[in-house]
C-alpha cells in the first residue's frame, strides 16, 4: 500500500535491533485518516472471504481492527495480555512471545464471543517472528474457528514471521513490506 510506504519513509524511525518505530501515526498516535484507508484496503483484500469477526491482540493492533470491522460491518475481539476479573473463568488460553517488549504474555478470550460459528481475520500492526499470530491462530484454533487469513499493516519481510504463518496453511496479506532497514533507511517489497 503506496500511502502506508510513503508515510512510513517520512515518519517511521528505525533504531537498532530491527525496531521499526511509527508511533507517530499508527501505534500511539493515530492518523484516522490513514487508518481508514488501510481498513478499505484489508476490506478488499478480504472482502469473499466470508468474515464476520476480527481478532488482534491487545493492544496496538486494535485500532487497526476497528477501522478493518467498520468496512467489514463485524465486531472485533481482542485477546488480553492478562485475565482480568471481569472475564469469566471460561476463557481460551495461550502464550504469545513479544519480540518488542521481550517477554511472555498469557492471553486469553472469552468462549463467549468466539466459536464455530466464526470465519475470523486475525489483524496486527507488525509482523516480525510471527508470535503474536500464531497464539491468536491457536485461540481461533480452539474455538473451532474458521481462519480467512491474516492482515497485516507492517510486516518486517527479513524475518521469518510470514513462513511460520503460512506453514500452518494460513494466508497472510500485508499492507507494507519492509525488505530491510538501515539507519534512517527503509525499503520495501515490490507486491
Amino acid at each position: 500500500m503506496k500511502l502506508l510506504e510513503e508515510r512510513i519513509n517520512k515518519d517511521g524511525q528505525v533504531f537498532p535491533g530491527n525496531i521499526l518505530k511509527v508511533d507517530s501515526f499508527l501505534n500511539h498516535q493515530i492518523d484516522v485518516a490513514l487508518l481508514k484507508e488501510m481498513g478499505k484496503e484489508i476490506k478488499r483484500l478480504y472482502a469473499e472471504s466470508g468474515v464476520n469477526k476480527i481478532l488482534t491482540i491487545e493492544a496496538s493492533g486494535i485500532a487497526i481492527a476497528c477501522m478493518a470491522a467498520e468496512y467489514f460491518e463485524c465486531p472485533i475481539l481482542f485477546a488480553k495480555k492478562s485475565k482480568t476479573k471481569n472475564i469469566a473463568n471460561s476463557v481460551y488460553k495461550t502464550q504469545v512471545h513479544s519480540f518488542t517488549h521481550g517477554k511472555e504474555y498469557d492471553v486469553v478470550v472469552s468462549k463467549d464471543f468466539i466459536s464455530e460459528k466464526d470465519t475470523v481475520l486475525i489483524v496486527d500492526d507488525f509482523l516480525a517472528e510471527g508470535n503474536a499470530l500464531l497464539g491468536l491462530i491457536d485461540l481461533c484454533n480452539q474455538a473451532g474457528a474458521k481462519i480467512a487469513g491474516c492482515a497485516i499493516a507492517v510486516e518486517k519481510g527479513f524475518q521469518q514471521g510470514r513462513e511460520r504463518v503460512e506453514a500452518k496453511g494460513i494466508r497472510v496479506e500485508s499492507l507494507a513490506i519492509v525488505e530491510s532497514m538501515q539507519d534512517s533507511s527503509v525499503t520495501f517489497k515490490t507486491q
